[in-house]
């Protein structure tokens, strides 16, 4: 009893110290915190938060459960445990007693849990049968999991869960978030950057020009160097927030591709799909990521990399499913006869990319590289909005527009990236050609580079790449 008393003890020290076991923990909060503290108080269901290794999952959980305590919960009937400590791998601990005085606070725990926070649950074998058990017989506890592990794993476990279960999923951190976390020591700065992001919600479903004008904020000067100098570096360091501290370009690199790409590749996925052949992943992997954003036909790549057409078709789900990479569908319509096996691919994180090629800081000096950078920024951004209903890409007959967004609002919203120094009209002859053909559509949007590149411009609205990605990310 008094081991299992221990362990937890070790775990919850907001049992004895209150707020100071909260002093290391960041101010920062993900802008994701506000939407799962309020679903655990107000919904009945589990939250899982599930997503890549080292995002700050553990640390958005302690971060709740610091809430909670202010706002008056009992420190003591806040339970939080990671099943990844090895003390559970010890002949003198009976797991499956342990565990289910996790949810009951009968002996040997002691604690009666109104709370219980369930951190790396992957790590606990046939973990979806606790959690169903104790919602199904309504024990009166709020429960929050989380893990690390990748989708394969959790996947077959959620299907059980069905409508018990709401997840979360919590990838790297975006550029606003990046902006945000950079700044938070400049409070006039947070304060504008906030206003922009919060002005910036229904961005994407305005149907005029006039009135997307009117929303779009003075920013001021501090504020645009700022935006321009974080994302070279965030072009550079992505958005994983350990690799920031690290002391030089070659160990952050090191680090993520050991974290990120390495042990997904060869050791989850490995373990989670019964994969035996991680060497030929990987190598399928960086033939990815050689064409960002670039349009690919499985039958052609297959050809080229020599990789068989069926054992890509089985490594793309796995590489998606792992947050490595994201596909992008061809736009469909009754008009439009496409080939299948067409898509674009994009990657989860920048960072990920530099490592795996040991690109350094001269890529930003790479103009076309960094115009696939800003394109794939963009989708990322797009990929996370909740406001609209599909993206996907368009091309017809040499046409191309970079993504078609399907708002809410029933219309379709062609976006064209331009990260140039200039910008023509011929370049926009894509979005041009899409509207001709769908009436749905009043006109596009184009990412641009510099600030002076705003507003109105041959028809669509324009707007710089950094004021984009803050008042959508």
């Amino acid at each position: 009893m008094n081991t299992f008393r221990q362990i937890l003890g070790i775990y919850n020290p907001w049992w004895k110290d209150g707020s100071m076991a909260f002093s290391q923990l960041p101010e920062f909060h993900r802008t994701i915190f506000d939407d799962i503290y309020s679903d655990l108080i107000q919904l009945p269901q589990m939250i899982s938060v599930t997503g890549p290794r080292r995002v700050g999952k553990s640390t958005l959980l302690k971060q709740i459960i610091k809430k909670l305590i202010e706002s008056g919960t009992n420190p003591g009937s806040i339970i939080y445990y990671s099943f990844d400590d090895p003390a559970l791998l010890s002949d003198r601990i009976n797991r499956d007693d342990f565990v289910n005085s996790l949810f009951t606070g009968e002996e040997p725990t002691n604690k009666k849990p109104k709370f219980l926070f369930l951190d790396e649950i992957q790590s606990l074998p046939n973990w979806e049968l606790y959690l169903k058990k104790y919602y199904d017989l309504g024990f009166p506890i709020k429960i929050v999991v989380s893990g690390s592990a990748t989708s394969p794993i959790f996947k077959k476990s959620r299907e059980s869960l069905l409508g018990r279960l709401k997840d979360y999923h919590l990838l790297s951190f975006s550029y606003y978030e990046f902006v945000a976390y950079s700044l938070s020591e400049n409070k006039s700065l947070v304060t504008e950057l906030t206003q922009l992001h919060d002005s910036g919600k229904n961005f994407l479903n305005f149907t005029d020009i006039n009135s997307l004008s009117e929303k779009i904020p003075q920013v001021s000067n501090n504020l645009k160097n700022e935006l321009d100098r974080l994302l070279l570096k965030y072009f550079l360091e992505g958005g994983y927030p350990e690799v920031w501290t690290l002391p030089s370009m070659e160990a952050k690199q090191d680090y993520l591709f050991d974290n990120q790409v390495k042990k997904v590749i060869y050791e989850d996925l490995v373990l989670a799909a019964d994969f035996r052949k991680p060497e030929m992943l990987k190598r399928f992997y960086i033939s990815l990521l050689e064409n960002p954003g670039k349009e690919i036909s499985l039958n052609t790549f297959a050809n080229e990399t020599e990789i068989n057409l069926q054992q890509i078709q089985k490594y793309l789900p796995l590489l998606e499913m792992t947050d490595l990479v994201y596909s992008l569908p061809k736009f469909r319509s009754q008009a439009l006869r496409i080939r299948k096996g067409l898509a674009k691919y994009y990657i989860s994180d920048l960072a990920l990319r530099n490592a795996v090629m040991r690109l350094t800081d001269s890529l930003l000096d790479n103009h076309e590289l960094l115009g696939l950078y800003a394109e794939n920024l963009v989708f990322l951004t797009l990929r996370r909005s909740k406001n609209i209903l599909q993206i996907d890409y368009y091309r017809e007959k040499n046409n191309e527009v970079d993504f078609i967004v399907h708002t809410v609002s029933g219309k379709y919203l062609p976006i064209e990236v331009k990260y140039r120094n200039s910008i023509e009209k011929k370049y926009l002859s894509g979005i041009e050609y899409f509207r001709d053909k769908q009436e749905k559509t009043d006109f596009g949007l184009v990412i641009t580079k510099h600030w002076s590149d705003s507003g109105e411009m041959f028809g669509n609205f324009a707007i710089p790449l950094p004021l984009y990605l803050v008042m959508t990310g």
